[in-house]
């Protein structure tokens, strides 16, 4: 049997660098991509990994036609993936009233939502007419309910999950899975600004541990840690006012410019 590949965006840090790790562990082949591509190269180096096993792609998912060329490239270079993970992704925290942070917003979509698709769009036909693969969203529990000072974050994480939601079903025919992962706070840089406390926060590779676990099981939907897990359903149930008593006061997620 062929060594497995999968694709993963976001690569050169945090959850993609970690799930990178934990896959090629596994036995699988890598497709790293990242705006940052010499990154990527330092770090395979410094891990010893074989050259025959992976390849890096210098692509920014906000880009359309970057990161679908990267994409292409891939396929041409490697096959179609049995994997392909949407991570890359920014976390910053905006004020609408200010006028540079509507930039910002759209920034975080072009990268959180068009470029989740972009990453899926040119594997879709392939695994298709496969009828294997599995294009895994990651999105984040900010996605559950919105958080103050996160509104560009929370629904972009939002819009992941039911885009990841409405896929799933479309896919579903080919034998295709289309799984979306939440994680919740994860030492990484993204996180590494916050300036309020972070419940459950969790190292990158155990996340990854449990990650790697739900996608090979095919689990369509999964909260990591499950702590977080119990924490998203309760927001889920609370009443607008109870929420909304919940986190007066909370410290924002910083912005741009903080």
């Amino acid at each position: 049997m062929s060594t497995p590949l999968v694709f993963i965006t976001g690569a050169s840090s945090g959850i993609g660098q970690a799930m990178a790790e934990r896959f090629y562990a596994a036995g699988y082949s890598l497709a790293l991509v990242a705006r940052r591509g010499e990154v990527i190269e330092q770090w395979t180096e410094l891990k010893g990994l074989q050259a025959n096993r992976y390849k890096v792609y210098s692509a920014d998912v906000s880009n359309i036609d970057s990161i679908i060329a990267a994409a292409n490239a891939c396929i041409a270079a490697q096959g179609v993936p049995d994997v392909v993970i949407a991570n890359a992704g920014i976390s910053i925290g905006i004020d609408t009233a200010e006028r540079a942070d509507l930039d910002v917003m759209r920034d975080v979509y072009a990268t959180n939502n068009i470029g989740l698709a972009a990453t899926f769009s040119a594997f879709i036909r392939p695994m298709q007419e496969r009828g294997s693969g599995k294009l895994v969203g990651i999105a984040s529990v900010a996605g559950i309910r919105g958080l103050p000072g996160h509104g560009a974050y929370s629904s972009s994480k939002a819009a992941v999950i039911s885009y990841c939601e409405s896929l799933r079903g479309e896919m579903k025919e080919y034998g295709v899975p289309v799984l979306t992962i939440l994680p919740g706070y994860i030492a990484t840089p993204l996180t590494s600004k916050n300036k309020y406390s972070m419940p459950f926060l969790m190292q990158p590779e155990a996340f990854a541990d449990k990650a790697y676990q739900a996608i090979e099981d095919s689990v369509s939907y999964r909260v990591i840690p499950w702590q977080m897990g119990a924490v998203a359903k309760l927001l889920r149930l609370l009443p607008n006012w109870l929420f909304d008593k919940a986190f007066k006061g909370r410290p924002r997620k910083h912005r741009g410019v903080d």
